[in-house]
């Protein structure tokens, strides 16, 4: 048999002796190593190049690989990458990445372990360490080797678990074991870039009976569990690389290796979900806009506290329906169009309800040419409660309100609908003249101690991101409770991770590895988090195309001096000596 695939290539020469040999050959028969010798023998794979071994070897077991398309996409055409794997098989994963990830990087080495020395036409991809053991002193060098290889420039596929996955006693199920610490290691010191990849599928139930035996089972089982990949298909399912700075620096290895390990898991297709179809058939034709001229009029009958206050050529105002009928319809316009962008607009030419004549509507208005660029609507909630409405809440169609809530305790304001027109979403004087507007309000009506309301978290989001949101950062309760829950559990991995670590410090890491294009949580979920956020639950909006909610509260007198000085200026100190 080609002495590529012997099993006696894995055992130290000074243990070669007559017996010790006699028993690996018996091995080599029990263990299906001559299964493997007659396949390379039948499809003449001994002595070929690294890439058509690859292409004869799994077109020998007749593996169908899905996902290849998809990972060649993500693999950027040059410098410094780090891409790690789970270790499914134990073997093929290792050749089909290589193969695969090679078509892009000619540059790729494999960080392996010595059981993937068992294909010699491999050996110009990897590097070769042993996990198994910390003090091999072939180590040294190969993680030295491998160092240079990605600061030069170099792309490095790594399986850092060191071996095959296995079943977990106390995890009950099939888990990798905890990565090296090297994966973390590499990204921060070679500022590479990170890519995590998950391969699906399992080996044989006798693979993992074995191994609760005797943990060296398992690699002796490997030959056998590539020839039983026979007729198999396999998924590979790649994250977006994440840039090696949107890891926290303050964290050490072993938690930042913790993180990258979920990164790969996050990526299970098993873990998966589909947001709804939209329930938007057709959208109509907006409205058209309300000419600047009728909005300064209405404007110009205001009482003078109702401008709370101007920046450059902006102001701010507050008003009611009654008095700005047409800038509210503005307004319901904008909110339509900014909506549409993210897939959560009504399809109606105006987004509009009745509602829009109970509350408060807190605005900023170009003061030249009367165009509306955001707004807010807030319910004033005493005001509310005393026009003997039955239902006076907006958010009671998304959420069951105790009498325990805080909008049935205290006057405090709810807070929605809130935009920013295309040409201020990336303006930072747009959301702050909004927040500032809230101080001034408060400031006239200290009373309102409170703001809630949702962050809407666009379906424009992966659904796995909203889930990792929630379980980040709702703390449960039942003073308020979803009507429609979003039931997306976060994958077992993840909960594991989050006993051990803040997962709410690492959403910016693990959704930049899961949105396509790399965003972020949204801006105003993060302004929030500053301002001490609590965050009830996270609903489904089925009146708002069934867009996931997230319901928070923020005491505004318990706020961060800085910020409470931001918003509310030189009504600050009042706002919170304030006591009816």
């Amino acid at each position: 048999m080609p002495a590529a695939i012997s099993l006696l290539n894995l055992v130290p020469q000074d243990k070669k002796n007559a017996i010790f040999t006699g028993l690996i050959g018996l091995l080599d028969k029990l263990l299906a190593i001559h299964r493997l010798d007659q396949l390379y023998v039948d499809h003449q794979l001994a002595g070929l190049s690294k890439e058509q071994f690859a292409i004869k070897l799994l077109g020998a077991l007749n593996v169908t690989i899905e996902g290849t398309h998809e990972l060649q996409q993500k693999v950027p055409s040059s410098g410094p990458l780090v891409i790690a794997s789970n270790h499914p098989f134990g073997g093929i994963e290792g050749v089909i990445l290589a193969y695969v990830i090679g078509q892009i990087r000619p540059d790729l080495k494999v960080l392996a372990n010595q059981g993937l020395q068992l294909f010699s036409e491999l050996k110009d991809y990897f590097i070769f360490t042993n996990p198994l053991s910390e003090r091999d002193p072939r180590n040294g060098p190969s993680l030295r080797t491998t160092l240079r290889h990605v600061k030069q420039g170099g792309a490095l596929l790594i399986f850092p678990a060191g071996r095959v996955s296995y079943y977990q006693k106390d995890k009950k199920r099939i888990s990798e074991h905890q990565w090296n610490r090297i994966v973390a290691n590499l990204v921060a010191r070679t500022q590479a870039q990170y890519l995590a990849v998950f391969v699906s599928g399992q080996n044989s139930p006798l693979f993992y009976r074995l191994g609760r035996i005797y943990y060296r089972l398992r690699m002796l089982m490997l030959p056998r569990e590539l020839l039983n990949k026979r007729d198999s298909k396999i998924k590979i399912s790649a994250g977006t690389c994440v840039p090696s700075n949107v890891f926290s620096t303050t964290i050490d290895d072993l938690e930042q290796t913790a993180l990258q390990r979920i990164q790969s898991y996050v990526q299970d297709p098993l873990w998966h979900y589909d947001w709804p179809a939209s329930s938007t058939i057709a959208l109509q034709p907006l409205i058209a806009q309300v000419s600047g001229t009728v909005i300064k009029a209405e404007l110009a009958n205001l009482e003078v506290n109702q401008k709370l206050l101007s920046y450059r050529n902006l102001d701010v105002y507050y008003g009611y329906y009654e008095q700005l009928p047409q800038t509210v319809k503005e307004i319901a316009r904008l909110r339509e169009l900014v909506f549409r962008e993210h897939d959560e607009g009504s399809g109606n030419p105006l987004d509009t309800d009745d509602f829009d004549k109970t509350y408060t509507h807190l605005f900023v208005v170009e003061r030249d040419e009367g165009r509306i660029i955001g707004a807010y609507r807030m319910g004033q909630s005493d005001r509310l409660l005393a026009m003997g409405i039955s239902n006076p809440f907006y958010l009671s169609a998304m959420f069951t309100f105790s009498k325990k809530f805080i909008n049935s305790q205290e006057p405090c304001l709810e807070m929605g609908r809130s935009f920013l027109i295309p040409e201020y979403q990336s303006s930072f004087h747009g959301l702050l003249l909004l927040w500032r507007g809230i101080g001034r309000f408060v400031c006239q009506f200290p009373q309102y101690r409170t703001l809630y309301g949702t962050v809407s978290l666009s379906k424009l989001y992966d659904p796995r991101s909203v889930s990792l949101i929630q379980h980040a950062l709702v703390i449960p309760t039942v003073d308020a409770t979803a009507n429609t829950p979003f039931s997306f559990p976060v994958s077992p991995e993840v909960a594991d991770f989050s006993r051990n670590y803040s997962l709410k410090n690492h959403l910016s890491s693990l959704l930049a590895g899961i949105e396509s294009d790399g965003k972020d949580i949204p801006i105003l979920l993060k302004h929030y988090q500053k301002l001490g956020a609590k965050f009830h639950c996270l609903g489904i909006d089925s009146n708002f195309n069934h867009t996931p909610g997230l319901l928070l509260s923020v005491d505004l007198a318990s706020t961060p001096e800085k910020l409470g000085k931001l918003y509310l200026g030189e009504g600050w100190q009042s706002y919170k000596e304030y006591s009816e």
